[in-house]
């Protein structure tokens, strides 16, 4: 079993960003479409822009994290 730390991409504002993680993508990324994501039902429809797949959690977690941080966005902004 994989967990993904992904980072998506409004459609109506490409300057918006949401990273996340989960592990079955494409259901996380309807749940994110159909407004049933608080944090994101403002600026939908969204596109997955990268996805990382880990086998441990807790690197998943650990990665997650880091690109929530500043140093982390900066990492993304460049790099992906």
């Amino acid at each position: 079993m994989f967990h993904y730390v992904y980072i998506l991409k409004s459609e109506v504002a490409p300057e918006r960003h949401y990273i996340g993680m989960t592990s079955d993508l494409a259901t996380r990324l309807a749940a994110h479409n159909s407004g049933k994501v608080s944090h994101t039902s403002k600026f939908k429809p969204w596109t997955i822009e990268t996805a990382v797949a880990f086998r441990d959690e807790h690197k998943a977690a650990a990665f997650e994290r880091y690109l929530k941080s500043g140093s982390g966005r900066e990492f993304a902004r460049r790099h992906f």
